[in-house]
């Protein structure tokens, strides 16, 4: 024969609280990113996601965190860039600084000569790494200062 027990009951007849309606984890995360989140996206990724932006020409400077009396100056330079976002990227800090070259190319030189000496560090144009970016293109970039 076959001996089948229906188990005992687990939750009570009469409950004491009131369940409620919501799914945890996902309520609680939005469904669009944040403005804040958007700006951390990598270039690359956002035209891929987004389409590509019609941005002016730009030259957008990489550096790791480093030590030295320096520091402080490549950090506030880089504020001071159009566009400016820190991030982590190989258990490390980086800061990327995105300068519109037709205003003031000073700002682009005053920080490049800061961090130019910083082993990691990288030059694009428009958001793209290009060869001879430090030799042809920074220079080329340096004839705009009056």
């Amino acid at each position: 024969m076959d001996d089948r027990r229906i188990p005992e009951r687990v939750l009570p007849e009469r409950p004491e609280a009131k369940p409620l309606e919501q799914f945890w984890p996902y309520t609680t995360i939005p469904e669009q990113p944040t403005d804040e989140e958007l700006a951390k996206v990598q270039p690359e990724l956002r035209d891929a996601i987004f389409g590509e932006e019609r941005r002016p020409f730009s030259v957008t400077l990489i550096f790791p965190v480093f030590d030295g009396p320096n520091y402080p100056r490549a950090v506030a330079f880089a504020q001071a860039a159009d566009d400016h976002v820190e991030y982590d990227r190989d258990g490390r800090h980086w800061h990327r600084a995105r300068f519109a070259t037709g205003d003031r190319p000073m700002r682009i030189r005053d920080l490049y000569l800061v961090v130019a000496p910083v082993p990691g560090n990288e030059v694009l144009i428009n958001d793209r790494q290009i060869p001879y970016a430090r030799e042809l293109w920074l220079p080329l970039v340096w004839l705009l200062i009056r």
